[in-house]
Order: structure tokens, then C-alpha cells, then sequence
């Protein structure tokens, strides 16, 4: 049986529910690309100095494409249709803390701010890593020092993004890892 949304296989008499695309193939390979592009990063640091700016000015990349996706990008990538107050952050993670959530087919408003948090973070770290190379920074322990904090900072906000879509997996009853990867929800 097919609907317009999705295409649904009979199994024993239990249909399961429909899905729906959410995550294009850009916002998929994106995530997934930075996603081996920071660690990579993250782990060469000055021990493999060449990977590490590599894979520095690919994230820089990504970013610019993930910016102006989110602009022109399907009405799941757009900025403007996801990003939320922080208040409204604060309040669904209130209700997430309840147990009694709001479920959202795309970001909801503490994914949404972890996904514009994540962006700055990365650009200061692309932007801070830059100015190391630069006469005018070249040897600055300073813009080092910075450099290193906005890494390990992005770092623990990785960490709470997995936590955050864990507990949303959970609280939904559905794999929001698995729809990063397929680019579909269940519809409801």
C-alpha cells in the first residue's frame, strides 16, 4: 500500500505507522560529514598539524553550505522555521524534564538551539584555528588558548546533543538517530 508521504509494508496484519521526509540529503551528509570532520580534527590537533587544518577548512566549508542552507534550503533546514527563543528552549526542556514534552517533526526548540549554539562554536574554533596561521597571530598563545577552550567546549555540547537526542528518542518513542540517517519520521 502506498501514501502520498510514505510507503507502507503489511506485516502480519500490523501496518506500521507512516513516516515522513524531514532531513534532506544535504542536512544528512552535512551532519555526518562534521561529524567525521571534528573528530578528525579533534583527535590529530598538533600531533598530524596538515589533517587537522584539512579537516579545520572543511568544516569551514560545511558551515558556509549549512548557513546559506538555512536559508534556501526545504522547510526543515530553514532557519526560520525551526529556530526558537532561548525561553522557549528552557520551556520544552521544563516539559522534557516532566516527561511531558511536545514532540516535533523537525528540531524542537532545545535541538534547535544546540544546532545554532553548535554552528557559532565550530565557526570560532574554524575562525580562532585561521589566526593561529596568520603573521599577525602566528605563535599567539592567546588565540591558542582560545582556539583549544571553543574545541573542548564544542566537545561537551556534542555530548549533550547525544544525551538530548537519546532522551527524546526515548521520551518519542522513535529513533532520531536512525532519521539522521534515513531522513524520515514517523508522521505522528
Amino acid at each position: 500500500m502506498t501514501t502520498s508521504h510514505s510507503t507502507l509494508t503489511t506485516v502480519a496484519g500490523a501496518t506500521p505507522p507512516a513516516t515522513i521526509k524531514v532531513w534532506d540529503l544535504f542536512i544528512r551528509v552535512f551532519h555526518w560529514s562534521l561529524v567525521a570532520l571534528f573528530a578528525t580534527a579533534y583527535l590529530t590537533g598538533d600531533e598530524i598539524e596538515r589533517v587537522h587544518i584539512a579537516a579545520g577548512y572543511a568544516i569551514a566549508g560545511l558551515l558556509v553550505l549549512r548557513i546559506v542552507w538555512g536559508f534556501i534550503g526545504p522547510p526543515h533546514a530553514r532557519f526560520a522555521n525551526f529556530v526558537r527563543s532561548p525561553r522557549a528552549a528552557f520551556g520544552y526542556l521544563r516539559a522534557a524534564v516532566r516527561l511531558q514534552p511536545r514532540r516535533y517533526i523537525g528540531h524542537n526548540p532545545a535541538g534547535a538551539l544546540m544546532v545554532v549554539t553548535l554552528i557559532s562554536m565550530l565557526a570560532m574554533t574554524c575562525v580562532t584555528g585561521y589566526l593561529m596561521t596568520t603573521d599577525a597571530y602566528w605563535g599567539s598563545k592567546l588565540i591558542e588558548d582560545v582556539h583549544g577552550a571553543l574545541a573542548n567546549g564544542t566537545v561537551a555540547l556534542v555530548v549533550l546533543h547525544v544525551l538530548g537526542v537519546l532522551a527524546a528518542s526515548l521520551e518519542h518513542r522513535e529513533n532520531l538517530a536512525k532519521s539522521m540517517f534515513t531522513g524520515r519520521k514517523r508522521a505522528s
